[in-house]
């Protein structure tokens, strides 16, 4: 039963119209006037609203402007009833977002015709729009568990494949699992010399010839980079294993031919077994790369099985973890920031935080590289805090020389969200900085997040409570799904580079983008943009209302001064 809202002040035409409606088969409400009007269509969300123009305490206009505002009540039919016939007033009540104008006295026939139509373009609306979100989830339920360079299956699918082989070979039989790491050699000297189209080409072709040769025999994924992954299921002994193994390195060393051009490539393997080598796929994987890792320092083009007795870090290892450990001591890191722009104004509204490390020895260390061995070593919860407070402490440095509404955004790690006492330490750093709370905006991936949801969502929500802003980072990149953007308290929603990337040459991706945007929007999520490098992505996303984007068509993220410089030279996005 359709659910309609009366909202006027004369109560003989209220009555009229409701007795009419109810004929019909439709559940109505009443309003006596604009404020009841506005707490009864929040409360029901009717399928469609009749409002008077002309009513005391708030009129028509003034409570169609503040239902609009509302994502509750954004987009519900809106019908005017009104007995003006100045064409102005029709034009401010279709500017406000009205759908249509009943003229009074009308008759039953004109109003019921009225209501039909607006019920009926509605729900053709809403159908499409849910059609499209449901391509969507599809679309995003594919990046989740396939590498969009190869097409192969990637790490999440890998993860769970393993799990099912595992549940059915036979302990009684001695069955095992091999697990085969191939490893591209010298894969960075490739990219260098043939460029990334020509090297995602070659890890295309790679995949391709040994899916060929494997069949069914192997489960196969690209897990990234030079880096592929073989499961062989229910075996009866290793030698299989290196049989295969061997078969593999023999049918790689034929020379790959991409863009017309043959390319020889040598490859290196490195071996587990389930269950002697690990319970577990991470540690199995963990311990067929450190067999690679061997395979190459042997000269690469051979396999090598783990050995429980090899050392598994190598001197390298251990410095560069010596070196992170004075880089903290010592406040040898620097905090560099990348502008995010707003599309409407074309200003310059903040800036994300990012931790540079420039070694005294090392040059610059990658962040890819010291992030996850921070992790690793039980330094990243310090390394966070430290990013955390010298980003808000220039923030509200750029505050007193005037730039007052500028934001900063600092990403979190799973370990140092997961702190029991986070709460109480992002609000320690705000009060010792005078940082008020709205200038902050904690970025968070959602892969730590659903690990425990909802321990997260409290979590979450107490972080909230202190007036800061909490982003989804690289959605889509992950385990994303859209259902968590309604579980989680989010306010922005962050969308990969991936998505951005050429996506005027992408038709999947604009369809993704387009509606993931609309949907955000519809859950009153601000949307990001990461990594906007052309002026057709920039103008794709204008189209499409994005709120906020970053990347270098604007600026490379800049030591505080020269972002400084670049805020006050007016130096804006051209709109």
């Amino acid at each position: 039963m359709k659910k309609i809202l009366i909202i006027e002040d004369e109560e003989l035409i209220r009555i009229n119209i409701k007795e009419l409606l109810e004929v019909e088969d439709f559940e109505v409400w009443e309003a006596e006037n604009g404020e009841v009007g506005i707490k009864l269509a929040q409360h029901h969300q009717p399928d469609l609203i009749l409002c008077d123009v002309m009513m005391p305490i708030l009129d028509g206009y003034r409570v169609l402007e503040q239902l609009r505002r509302h994502p509750l009540t954004a987009t519900i039919p809106f019908i005017f009833m009104t007995a003006l016939t100045d064409r102005s007033n029709t034009r401010k009540g279709m500017e406000l977002g009205a759908d249509d104008y009943i003229s009074k006295p009308c008759t039953a026939t004109e109003l019921l015709k009225a209501i039909t139509v607006r019920l009926e373009k509605h729900s053709q609306v809403k159908q499409h729009y849910e059609s499209q979100v449901q391509k969507v989830q599809e679309e995003l339920q594919k990046l989740i568990y396939i590498d969009p360079i190869t097409n192969l299956p990637n790490r999440l699918a890998l993860r769970e494949k393993f799990e099912q082989i595992k549940e059915s070979i036979s302990d009684e039989k001695r069955q095992i699992i091999g697990v085969i790491a191939v490893n591209i050699d010298r894969f960075r000297r490739i990219n260098e010399a043939w460029g990334y189209e020509a090297s995602n080409s070659l890890l295309k072709a790679v995949g391709e010839r040994m899916t060929s040769q494997l069949g069914s025999r192997a489960k196969i994924a690209h897990l990234n980079e030079e880096k592929f992954v073989l499961i062989l299921e229910a075996l009866a002994d290793e030698e299989q294993v290196f049989q295969i193994s061997k078969n593999i390195l023999k049918n790689l060393s034929l020379p790959f031919f991409i863009y017309d051009k043959e390319i020889g490539v040598s490859f290196s393997l490195g071996i587990a077994f389930y269950p002697r080598d690990g319970d577990e796929i991470d540690q199995l994987l963990h311990r067929s790369q450190l067999a690679v890792y061997y395979s190459q320092q042997q000269g690469g083009n051979r396999y090598e099985c783990y050995q429980e007795t090899w050392q598994r870090k190598d001197d390298d290892q251990i410095a560069l973890e010596n070196d992170l450990r004075r880089a903290l001591e010592q406040n040898e890191f620097q905090l560099y920031y990348q502008p995010k722009v707003d599309l409407k104004t074309g200003q310059i509204i903040g800036a994300e935080a990012l931790i540079r490390w420039i070694d005294s020895k090392r040059g610059f260390v990658s962040p890819g590289v010291f992030i996850p061995l921070a992790e690793e070593i039980g330094l990243i919860e310090a390394i966070g805090e430290w990013v955390l407070r010298t980003a808000c402490k220039q923030t509200k440095a750029w505050h007193r020389l005037g730039l007052k509404e500028m934001q900063i955004a600092v990403n979190l790690s799973g370990r140092q969200f997961n702190l029991p006492d986070i709460r109480q330490r992002v609000l320690e750093v705000l009060l010792s900085e005078g940082l008020p709370p709205s200038c902050l905006e904690l970025e968070l991936t959602e892969s730590f997040l659903i690990e425990h949801e909802d321990s997260s969502i409290q979590k979450l929500n107490r972080l909230k409570a202190l007036g800061l802003q909490i982003a989804i980072d690289d959605f889509g990149t992950g385990y994303s799904s859209l259902s968590y953007l309604q579980q989680f308290p989010f306010d922005v929603l962050k969308l990969d580079r991936c998505f951005i990337q050429d996506i005027n040459q992408n038709q999947k991706n604009q369809v993704i983008v387009e509606a993931v945007i609309k949907m955000a929007h519809e859950l009153n999520l601000q949307v990001v943009a990461e990594g906007v490098e052309t002026q057709a992505e920039l103008e794709l996303l204008r189209q499409y209302q994005c709120d906020i984007i970053q990347g270098y068509l604007l600026s490379r993220p800049l030591p505080p001064q020269d972002f400084q410089n670049l805020v006050e030279s007016n130096k804006y996005l051209i709109i």
